[in-house]
């Protein structure tokens, strides 16, 4: 059985039963899940995690699903990898890259939605659906088709035509709607309303967002049962951002690290960033924005954590930074040809912050730093197509010999 006692207001602290329901009915504020932690201390510890099975269900004490009802496509225990080229030329001597690209539909969103289909099927839905800004809708049609579901899948009608493509192939019902993912949460949102249907960010956010936080119980894990100094985490609604901060305090809490003294540094796309404007604004309050980026992944102008965001921000000593819309592929290409990890737009958006941050001594050269690569750049391909610039000949050696030098040539000229 799960650990979960009840839901609570991270506002006003009222309770309510496991239920999904996802808003304070006194004050309007957000519910969260509700942990007997006296219960998690009972069972928990390094050896049993350790034995569990190598995905994110090995955290199962601390996630709010029957065990027995999760939903395991293998999603979790991704590799953490240290990152020498990347971070010899950052001046960065400890930088490590958490590659959530390699889930079974290429992005982190496996890990919430594993939690949130699974407590779907414990609450006895029948059709599973979401809001998307792309990666996430990949997920959902995924899951569904593993459960058996009815699913439905919402998104601008602008994403990406590979991150369309991949939520369409597991027989989805794909609904492109004509506005920002804003626009297109208030449509999911009344849906929810008049529909018994289990949207995954919405009725089901208060669960689905627990599933974040495996993402900081593996790197403590992968360290050696350690905190890092500093992470760096991409930033849309900032649910990822909150969770990671919450699941490293939690280990603290259930003494399985010593400290959680990490600095929490979330990274948005400039065209996009609310929190980073909130941030060297010194206010708790998000002002929502109109989307204008790239990195249509992040693109939530109005990020439903951005006060929470800014909350851990202050209690970690972090910060916030935003990426020039014209550096984001160029963190791209910079993980690629340093590390051989190919990332969407969002990991360009976190390479970019990274630089930024070593760069002003924000995160110091010794600092165990984690940065979290949560997409893959298969699904961005035509944005790095610019930069991307083969040799055409013949299969004449003389042609060839003509053709690599004129390739210099007009490199040499390009960086003159």
């Amino acid at each position: 059985m799960s650990n979960v006692k009840s839901l609570r207001c991270r506002e006003c602290g009222s309770e309510y039963p496991v239920e999904p329901q996802y808003v304070c009915d006194f004050c309007f504020g957000p519910l969260e899940v509700c942990y007997d932690y006296d219960a998690v201390a009972r069972d928990i510890s390094r050896e049993r995690i350790t034995k569990g099975p190598l995905t994110m269900w090995r955290y199962h004490d601390l996630l709010p699903v029957d065990a027995e009802m999760a939903l395991d496509m293998q999603t979790g225990f991704t590799p953490l990898v240290r990152a020498k080229n990347l971070g010899r030329l950052l001046g960065l001597n400890n930088l490590y890259i958490k590659n959530d690209s390699v889930n079974p539909t290429f992005s982190f969103k496996d890990r919430v939605v594993s939690v949130a289909s699974a407590k779907a099927l414990e609450f006895e839905f029948d059709t599973l659906a979401c809001a998307s800004t792309g990666n996430l809708a990949g997920s959902v049609s995924a899951h569904g088709a593993k459960a058996g579901m009815n699913t439905m899948v919402f998104f601008p009608s602008d994403l990406e035509r590979g991150k369309i493509l991949g939520a369409g192939i597991y027989g989805a019902t794909l609904v492109a709607v004509d506005g920002t993912y804003d626009q297109v949460n208030r449509l999911c949102s009344e849906l929810a309303d008049n529909h018994r249907w289990a949207f995954v960010n919405i009725n089901m956010r208060p669960f689905y967002s627990e599933g974040s936080k495996t993402l900081a119980y593996e790197v403590a894990e992968q360290l050696g049962w350690r905190a890092p100094d500093a992470v760096v985490v991409p930033g849309a609604s900032g649910s990822l951002f909150t969770k990671i901060w919450k699941g490293l305090n939690e280990l603290k809490d259930l003494s399985l690290i010593e400290t959680a003294h990490t600095k929490m540094h979330i990274a948005q796309a400039e065209g996009c960033s609310p929190i980073v404007t909130a941030y060297d604004e010194d206010t708790p309050h998000v002002r929502p924005v109109t989307p204008d980026t790239i990195a249509k992944s992040l693109a939530i102008g109005n990020p439903a954590d951005g006060f929470y965001s800014i909350k851990t921000i202050e209690n970690s000593g972090g910060s916030a930074v935003a990426a020039p819309e014209e550096e984001v592929v160029e963190g791209i290409q910079l993980l690629a040809e340093t590390e051989g990890i190919f990332t969407e737009t969002a990991g360009g958006v976190v390479i970019s912050g990274l630089r930024k941050l070593a760069k002003s001594g924000k995160i110091q050269p010794d600092d165990l730093t984690v940065a979290y690569i949560t997409g893959n750049g298969l699904k961005t391909q035509e944005v790095v197509e610019p930069v991307v610039d083969p040799v055409f000949t013949t299969p004449a050696y003389e042609d060839f010999m003509t053709n690599m030098a004129a390739r210099k040539e007009r490199n040499g000229a390009s960086h003159g």
